[in-house]
Order: structure tokens, then sequence, then C-alpha cells
């Protein structure tokens, strides 16, 4: 019938011009998404970057001042192959043969003190020998060792143990402390009056003892670090300790 006919002809041409609105609205609803999830994941890794670098810049790490000073700190580098067990009995020798040396050459420009020793019991733990370039013996090593792991311990010093760079950076500002340690012992030595009051050894003789001091404390670290990376037998801390106790024993038997 006609009737059927128009009815046809009005859903056909409903259907036609609704088609391509259906089309641009999936269209527009697809690049919506699209839009919504490229912002979405551009504006996510953003995010990330800023709170990564908010945190970086609220945390302040003690190490990070320690990375200037890597550069001038004597070291000893690691070994880049296997070291044999003659060759670590070769450098183990040669480090006592230098720590025994040390331990015999007097210190220049000190006084003859026949007065009682006030460390004679403290020696044979410090490894020290009085009026010779082992007068500190390894007290700078155990008192900045101590230090350094009674911060990282404590969280007082962020420290990640994991992380080569850390430990790095943590053995740096162990020797620095080190050194730093020796420096003021020797000067502690010398105004105390241990070698003679300061008027009767004279500023020249004054620096020349610190000095002395200092560069044998230099000696000593360094030597414990050649044994610990590998290269000698055991800890230096150790075998100084086992060789001044047995170097007593024989010195007092005759």
């Amino acid at each position: 019938s006609s009737l059927d006919q128009a009815s046809f002809v009005v859903s056909f041409l409903s259907h036609l011009l609704g088609r391509p609105t259906l089309r641009g609205s999936a269209a527009a609803a697809t690049t919506d998404q699209t839009t919504h999830t490229n912002t979405h994941s551009t504006t996510r890794p953003q995010g990330k970057n800023k709170e990564r670098t908010a945190k970086m810049s609220g945390n302040f790490r003690f190490l990070n001042l320690i990375k200037p000073m890597m550069c001038i700190l004597p070291e000893v580098q690691q070994p880049d192959r296997r070291i044999p067990f003659k060759e670590k009995l070769l450098w183990t020798s040669i480090s006592l043969f230098v720590f025994l040396v040390c331990c015999q050459i007097p210190l220049y420009g000190i006084m003859t003190n026949k007065s009682s020793d006030p460390f004679y019991w403290m020696r044979v733990i410090l490894a020290s020998n009085r009026g010779t370039l082992m007068e500190l013996g390894i007290s700078p090593i155990i008192t900045s060792g101590m230090i350094m792991q009674l911060l990282a311990g404590s969280r007082i010093i962020d420290v990640d143990q994991s992380l080569k760079e850390d430990r790095a950076l943590f053995g740096g500002a162990q020797k620095l402390f080190g050194m730093l340690i020796t420096m003021g012992e020797a000067v502690a030595y010398v105004m105390s009056g241990m070698y003679g009051s300061l008027s009767d050894i004279g500023a020249g003789n004054a620096i020349l003892i610190i000095a002395q001091l200092f560069f044998a404390g230099i000696i000593v670290i360094l030597l414990d670090e050649l044994l610990q990376k590998g290269y000698g037998l055991g800890s230096g801390i150790s075998l100084f300790i086992a060789t001044n106790i047995c170097e007593n024993i024989i010195w007092k038997a005759f």
C-alpha cells in the first residue's frame, strides 16, 4: 500500500541521515578517548619526574660532599685480575716490612723524654711505637671506622651498601676522616708537650714532627687498603697488631 511505501521511504531516509551522525559521534568519542589517553600518558611521567626531583632536592646526602674530594684522595686501585697466593704473600710481606721499618725510624726533631709513657698499655692494641713514625699506629683507622659505622648505623647519614657508588663514597669518607684524625692527633701530640715544650723544640721542628706523623699515618691507611682490596692476606689492622706484639716479644726477650 501507499502507506507502507511512505513509511519505508521515511525510515530509509532517516537511516541514511542518521548513519553519518552516528559515525561522527563515534569518531569524536574515539578521538576524545585517544586524546585523554595521550594526555594522561604524557602527564604521568612528568608527575613522576617532578616527584623524583622534589625527593632528591629535599633529601640532603652527606656522601655527596665527598664526591669532589674523591679525585684528590690517595687510593689503591682494585685488582683487575685474580691475585695468586704467592703474589698475595709477597705483598703481605712487603706491607709488614714497611710497617716494621717505620716502627724503628725515630722522629726527627723531638727531644728525649725519660718520663713514663701515658699510652704504654694501649700501644699493643694500637700497634704503635713511642718516638717513631708509628707513634699513632692504627688509631686513626680505628677511630674513623668507628665514627662512620656509628653514623651509618644510626641513620644519621644515608648509605645504601647495595650501590657501588655509595660503597666507594663511604670508603672515601672513612679515609678522609682518617686523614683528618691523623692530623688532629699529630697536632695534639706536639701541642701537649709529648716531644718537649714548643719553646724548646721550636716552631720549625714542631711543623716537621706533625708532617712526619701525618705522612706516616697516610702510609698506614694505604697499607691497610692494599691488604683489604685483595692484594694481601687478611686485614691490615689485625696483621699490624699481631706484628707489633711479636716485635715487642722478640725485642724484650734479649
